[in-house]
C-alpha cells in the first residue's frame, strides 16, 4: 500500500469515527479538486461553495461504503459529479435544455480550442446556459458518453448531442469575440 493510500485509509477511519481533525484533514486535502468539479457545474462561485459543502457532507455519510478497491479520489469525484448533477436536476429543472430529437450535421467543429488559455475557456464555459455547460463538462471534461449523459440527466442521447453541438458553437462565438 502506498503512503497516500495508508494516509487515506487512516483519514477515512478517523472520519467514520467522527474525528474532527480527520474530517478537516480530508477536507483540506481534497477540497481544491472537488471545488473545481463543483465550479464546472455551478453558475457562480457561491453556488460552487454550497455544492462543495453539501458534497462533503454526503461523502462523509457514505465513507463506510468505500471498499478500498480503487482510487479514493476517483470515488470522491464520482460523488461530487453526481451531487452536482442532482442539484441541477432538482433546482434547475433543465431550463436551458434544447428539446431536439433529430440531430443532423454533428461533425466536430473546425474551431481549435487547444491553443487557447484554459482559464479563459473555463470562464467562458461558466457563462453558457446550464444545459450546454453540463453536457460539455460531462462529455469533454469528465469523459462520459452521450448514452451515459442521457441516463444521468434523464434526456435522450440526441438531446445530449445537440447540447454539446450547440454549446460548442456558442462557446466558439464567445471565444472568437474575445480574441478579435
Amino acid at each position: 500500500m502506498s503512503p497516500t493510500e495508508v494516509r487515506n485509509k487512516n483519514l477515512i477511519a478517523g472520519c467514520i469515527a467522527k474525528d474532527p481533525k480527520s474530517q478537516k484533514s480530508l477536507f483540506d486535502i481534497f477540497a481544491p479538486t472537488m471545488y473545481a468539479i463543483c465550479y464546472r457545474y455551478a453558475k457562480n462561485p457561491d453556488q460552487a461553495k454550497d455544492l462543495l459543502q453539501d458534497g462533503f457532507i454526503k461523502a462523509f455519510t457514505k465513507l463506510s461504503e468505500f471498499k478500498f478497491e480503487g482510487s479514493f479520489e476517483g470515488w470522491l469525484k464520482r460523488i461530487f459529479i453526481n451531487h452536482s448533477l442532482e442539484y441541477i436536476r432538482k433546482e434547475m429543472r433543465k431550463p436551458d435544455m434544447v428539446k431536439v430529437e433529430e440531430v443532423h450535421n454533428l461533425a466536430s467543429d473546425s474551431f481549435q480550442f487547444h491553443n487557447l488559455d484554459s482559464k479563459k475557456i473555463m470562464a467562458q464555459i461558466q457563462k453558457l446556459p446550464t444545459g450546454y455547460r453540463t453536457v460539455i463538462n460531462l462529455f469533454i471534461i469528465e469523459g462520459y458518453s452521450h448514452k451515459e449523459i442521457a441516463n444521468l440527466l434523464g434526456i435522450s442521447e440526441n438531446t445530449s448531442k445537440t447540447q454539446l453541438h450547440k454549446g460548442r458553437q456558442m462557446l466558439q462565438k464567445m471565444i472568437t469575440k474575445d480574441y478579435h
